[in-house]
């Protein structure tokens, strides 16, 4: 009978399979939930405790990472948006707050004022011509289509133009607070006062700017001074309209979670802009101007406040000018209306 062979393994067979298996086993790691309820923890402990212990960290990114629109402008070259008699310089309202301006001539100047200096710009505002300053709505820079439009608007009829941006907006620094943009309102109305001679000195506010200006307008007639024209375009009022977010939300770095795990970093950032109120003490000249079809601010809000400037002055130094809603102007687009140079002439001549 013939033995039964049988092969027996390899030493080397076997003793290479063993290490890798034992390799195998020690790379193997048991997943532990105790870990990732840890780590949630620290998370949601962590975060808020950040937020509410380092503001002024989330005030420097928010400055920093913010998305600038209109994107790829240098708002330091007006000329680039064919504003090519606009000069751009930077005031200091406060210590550590930079508000960058365009000022604009007359279109009658525009030949002279090729190549000149801020000096020249600044002496031209004394030459005669009305002075507009111009406050302009929420978000965005003074670089904004309407913005230019109006500018060049105001320019071609005769006009000096001035658009700030205030604090946090464009490339101008600081955080926007209803207090702060006030005070850069004052502080360049009172700087053009200083420059411009006789020359007379409207303030036209859009949106959020109708806002700034009455607010303006009251402080200065606490100390006796009244703006020689005030328009308010699109006008918006905080006790009769419920604002749906914040108007300063825009600025800050949104965290995800804010206002469920902690407060927005608004929170504290109030808002009263009271245009109703303010429209009871002014006594400069106001002209209103809106759109029937204003998709922000409904028509019959600033028909209501129009109500209440007139009971508190009289209907010749207050008027109203309402724009067909078939035109589809919505809230910006008023400036494209043909009818309304003459309607700022006219404005400007009742007020003399």
């Amino acid at each position: 009978m013939k033995k039964r062979v049988v092969k027996k393994e390899s030493s080397s067979s076997s003793g290479s399979d063993a290490p890798k298996k034992g390799f195998q086993k020690k790379q193997q790691k048991r997943w532990w939930p105790g870990r990732s309820v840890y780590f949630l923890i620290a998370v949601l402990l962590l975060v808020p405790l950040v937020v509410m212990k380092a503001p002024e960290l989330i005030q420097h990114f928010a400055n920093k990472l913010r998305i600038r629109v209109p994107f790829c402008i240098d708002l330091s070259r007006p000329a680039e948006l064919s504003l090519n008699h606009t000069a751009n310089f930077y005031l200091t309202p406060e210590d550590g707050i930079s508000l960058g301006v365009w000022q604009t001539v007359p279109e009658s100047l525009a030949k002279e004022a090729q190549g000149k200096d801020l000096t020249w710009y600044q002496n031209s505002l004394s030459n005669g011509n009305p002075v507009f300053i111009y406050l302009h709505g929420n978000t965005g820079s003074r670089a904004a289509a309407h913005r230019v439009g109006v500018a060049k608007l105001l320019s071609e009829h005769g006009y000096h133009v001035l658009v700030p941006d205030y604090r946090g907006f464009g490339d101008s620094t600081g955080e926007p607070t209803e207090s702060g943009l006030t005070t850069d309102a004052l502080y360049l109305y009172n700087w053009v006062k200083a420059r411009c001679g006789s020359s007379r000195v409207y303030v036209w506010g859009h949106s959020l700017g109708t806002g700034v200006s009455t607010n303006a307008a009251v402080k200065l007639l606490e100390q006796g001074v009244t703006f020689d024209g005030l328009i308010l375009e699109s006008a918006f009022c905080t006790v009769r309209q419920v604002l749906r977010e914040h108007v300063f939300s825009w600025f800050y770095w949104k965290i995800p979670g804010h206002g469920i795990l902690f407060p927005e970093p608004w929170a504290n950032n109030k808002l009263v802009f009271p245009t109703e109120e303010n429209l009871k003490k002014m006594k400069n000249p106001i002209l209103f101007l809106h759109s029937e079809d204003d998709n922000v601010v409904p028509i019959w809000i600033v028909k209501e406040l129009y109500e209440v400037a007139v009971s508190s002055q009289n209907a010749e130094r207050v008027k109203m000018v309402a724009f067909e809603g078939s035109l589809g102007y919505l809230h910006n687009g008023i400036y494209r209306d043909s009818r309304l140079p003459q309607i700022i002439k006219d404005f400007v001549s009742s007020s003399l």
